[in-house]
Formats: structure tokens, C-alpha cells, sequence
């Protein structure tokens, strides 16, 4: 392995970054180009486990918005986070990467039941896992089964790839032009300031299993990989309390 500052990650993807400037649906070019970022990472001996959301084909809390049960509406949303996983898979594997994907809610014909141990012995042999399927459980985003994964696999760091946002601001800069990017913070400053990184049960998940959070700009091309090798850019949120 060269010379990198995480070893095994957890990537976070959201749906949205699939779907391109479209919004909406899979978007096979984006997808291309997600995969040879996450090719490069590979190529690099990073074991890499990948969390993906489903926000570009259903959000649960929408469809609950809309009256919808609130659990049906997000086991929905966990069916649609499988099918951006497949495409993810595809993606990668035209590109020569070995993929598992591993669902929570079981569907043995398209995907592995997650399982732990089968996860780290699959990442282990330098296969790219892709935990599909949220946590299995309704109420819970993708980002607390980013933080839950993280902590099962023990993973260095959890990368959250977000869609043109390079960082974590005290306010929207788009909205506030005052708005300052912080650099480092800790999981206890995101609770207490209310920012918009993660959920609060992801957030509580990696500080109390001390792990840390990179959130920076997945549009711009080798992001990923400058983050893996220790370049400061983004915002790094400590673990620890």
C-alpha cells in the first residue's frame, strides 16, 4: 500500500450525486465518473466500503410528507438506495473493480444479506463492499448506516461526498455571504451548533465510537483521492467527544 493517511474508509454517497444535473433517476455518465474516482482510491490498496442514498428515486420523509406510513415510505426508500448500489456495481466492475453488494433487508437473487464478518473479509480481499439497504430498519437516514457500518467494519474515517459544498459553514454560504467555512470541528460542535452535516444519531454514532468525518466536494475530479492521502481540504469533524 502507498503511502495514505486512511486505510479503510467508508464512503457516503447521496443518491442525488447519481442522479447528475438531472435531479432526478440513475445517470450512467455520472456514474462513470464517480466509478473511476473510486477506481483511483482502489488502485491506491484503500479498502473501501461504500454507503449510497436513494433521495434520487424516493425520499421516505416525503412520502410521509404526503401521508404515507412513515415505515412504508422508508422501507421504499431503502429498496431504491439497492438499486443505486447495482448501479454503482456495474459501474465499478466495468472498470475492472471487484464489487460486493451487501443489502440489509435480504434479496439473496441480486445482492449478499449483510453480514459483518463476510463485509471485512470481502474488503480484506480488496472487493469494494457496497452496504445497500439503509440500516434495515425504517426511521434511520443513510448517514447514521454510514456511521453504523463504519463502526461494525472499524473503519479509519467516513468520507461524506457532498454535491458542490466544500465544507461545513456556519450558515448557507449560497444564502449568507458572511458565512464562515470551518476547517476542523468535533461531532459535539455539529450537536450543539445545529449544522447541517449529518442526522443526530449519526453524529452521535461516530463520536461515540470515535470516528471521524471528512465532508468536502465530491464534483471536483480526485477529491476523493486527495482526502485518502491526507490533503486538508473539506472539513474534518473529530470523532471523540
Amino acid at each position: 500500500m502507498t503511502n495514505v493517511k486512511y486505510k479503510r474508509i467508508v464512503l457516503k454517497l447521496s443518491g442525488e450525486a447519481l442522479a447528475g444535473e438531472k435531479g432526478f433517476g440513475i445517470n450512467p455518465p455520472v456514474i462513470k465518473v464517480i466509478a473511476k474516482q473510486i477506481k483511483d482510491v482502489h488502485d491506491l490498496g484503500v479498502q473501501i466500503g461504500i454507503v449510497v442514498g436513494g433521495g434520487n428515486i424516493w425520499r421516505g420523509e416525503t412520502g410521509a410528507e404526503m401521508g404515507m406510513d412513515r415505515a412504508q415510505a422508508d422501507s421504499m426508500g431503502m429498496l431504491a438506495t439497492v438499486m443505486n448500489g447495482l448501479a454503482l456495481q456495474d459501474g465499478l466492475e466495468s472498470l475492472g473493480v471487484e464489487v460486493r453488494v451487501q443489502t440489509a433487508i435480504e434479496m439473496r437473487q441480486v445482492a449478499e444479506p449483510y453480514i459483518r464478518r463476510r463485509a471485512i473479509r470481502n474488503l480484506e480481499k480488496n472487493r469494494v463492499v457496497i452496504f445497500a439497504g439503509g440500516t434495515g430498519n425504517p426511521y434511520f437516514s443513510t448517514d447514521s448506516a454510514a456511521a453504523l457500518r463504519a463502526a461494525e467494519i472499524d473503519a479509519d474515517v467516513i468520507l461524506m461526498a457532498k454535491n458542490n459544498v466544500d465544507g461545513v459553514y456556519s450558515a448557507d454560504p449560497k444564502l449568507d455571504p458572511e458565512a464562515v467555512k470551518f476547517e476542523q470541528l468535533t461531532q459535539l460542535d455539529i450537536i450543539n451548533k445545529g449544522l447541517n452535516v449529518m442526522d443526530s444519531t449519526a453524529s452521535s454514532l461516530s463520536m461515540d465510537n470515535d470516528i471521524p468525518v471528512v465532508v468536502f466536494n465530491m464534483n471536483e475530479p480526485g477529491n476523493i483521492k486527495r482526502v485518502v492521502e491526507g490533503e486538508n481540504i473539506g472539513t474534518t469533524i473529530e470523532g471523540g467527544k
